[in-house]
């Protein structure tokens, strides 16, 4: 067993390394009159650890994995096990600098698992967590269209049209036609005006005679030039 060497000038030999250190260089210790104990702080980290191992390995059979070093601007991503620079991990607020754990691609893996687990798919997740509906509530409003769009009766429509100031589902409607309620900013005076609009500016077939048709002209417009 190691003998202590006595303090000299506010200097403390450690019983580890054998350097002399300040009193403050030495863990704290209540055993201590000085309230100092026997071993520097290096030599005290290093006997700590140690004795986790040991522990760990006598009650659950395992070694204890040494820290990984990464360098600067860098994560390590468990599930991958590879070292990435920050930039191929995803913003998180709440995250060791402002990063997630887990690089973009495994993350996105996690996500897609985490859906599928929790709502049977990514699809389930998104009709709820966008709409409030289930894949069942959508498959009832679409028989109740009788499985087309309901506004321009296209065949099997997967877009769920819903008021953007309510949130309450109108419908199921083709790509077309949901994106052209949304490009008309869903204002009825505005798609009036458009009806309007195409009736005054588009020829149209005029039944004049059965099997017989008039071409009338619009009432706006010009006709294109020749070189047009």
């Amino acid at each position: 067993m190691k003998q202590r060497v006595p303090d000299r000038d506010g200097e403390r030999c450690c019983l580890d390394c054998g350097r002399w250190k300040a009193l403050d260089q030495f863990c704290v210790s209540s055993k201590r009159p000085d309230g100092r104990g026997s071993y520097c702080k290096e030599c005290f980290n290093v006997r700590s650890k140690a004795s986790y191992a040991k522990k760990v390995k006598e009650r659950h059979g395992r070694e204890v994995v040494p820290p990984r070093v990464v360098p600067d601007g860098h994560r390590y991503c468990p599930d991958c096990e590879s070292v990435k620079p920050l930039t191929d991990f995803p913003r998180n607020r709440s995250g060791r600098g402002g990063h997630g754990r887990y690089c973009k691609p495994c993350h996105n893996v996690r996500g897609v698992e985490g859906k599928k687990r929790l709502y049977g798919g990514t699809r389930e997740y998104h009709l709820r967590h966008r709409y409030g509906i289930g894949q069942a509530e959508f498959d009832a409003l679409l028989a109740e269209q009788g499985g087309v769009c309901a506004i321009c009766g296209a065949a099997d429509p997967e877009h769920v049209d819903h008021d953007h100031r309510t949130g309450y589902v109108r419908g199921i409607l083709c790509f077309n036609c949901n994106g052209g309620l949304g490009q008309f900013r869903d204002n009825p005076a505005y798609l009036a005006q458009a009806i309007t609009y195409l009736k005054g500016t588009t020829w149209q077939r005029v039944l004049i005679h059965p099997g017989v048709y008039r071409i009338s002209s619009p009432t706006r417009g010009r006709l294109p030039s020749r070189s047009s």
